[in-house]
């Protein structure tokens, strides 16, 4: 993997930790003020699902270049491609 691919990923990884942070966030204040009587549990629980989701998609994209795809595994084994 090239240094310039690394850093495309790296600026996907963010950028989707700083959307996914947000909504969450907004989520939680939303759930807080409207149903939970302006408790900060709901805020808390929003970011850190915002938060995982965003470190579990950047997991995945950093290992995709050194995980076998899916279609592959598949076409391997049945030898029936397209």
């Amino acid at each position: 993997m090239s240094e310039k691919e690394l850093g495309k990923k790296w600026d996907r990884c963010l950028a989707d930790g700083v959307i996914k942070l947000g909504t969450g966030l907004g989520l939680g204040i939303v759930f807080s003020v409207l149903f939970f009587k302006r408790r900060t549990w709901p805020i808390s629980l929003g970011s850190g699902a915002g938060l995982g989701m965003a470190y579990a998609n950047c997991q995945n994209n950093l290992r995709s270049h050194y995980l076998q795809h899916r279609i592959e595994a598949v076409c391997f084994r049945t030898a029936s491609c397209w």
